[in-house]
């Protein structure tokens, strides 16, 4: 697995994963729970995973999105 995009957004994280999902590209999402176990209010991001076979692929669909990475 390898990241491919990070953000505190929710809006960006569940955009990007309907895209994804779209190309049939699986993604799994990191640090989900984090904000709630640290007390923080959603300030921590939360990374989208990738297989490595995927990530090229999904480079680009997230970069044809205009889809900041935050890498």
């Amino acid at each position: 697995m390898r990241e491919l995009l990070r953000s505190s957004d929710p809006t960006v994280i569940a955009f990007a994963t309907a895209l994804l999902e779209g190309e049939d590209i699986e993604v799994f999402q990191l640090d989900v729970h984090m904000s709630v176990l640290e007390g923080s209010l959603g300030i921590l991001p939360r990374r989208l995973m990738v297989a490595d076979r995927d990530h090229f692929r999904a480079r680009i669909v997230i970069a044809d999105n205009g889809i900041p990475t935050g890498l």
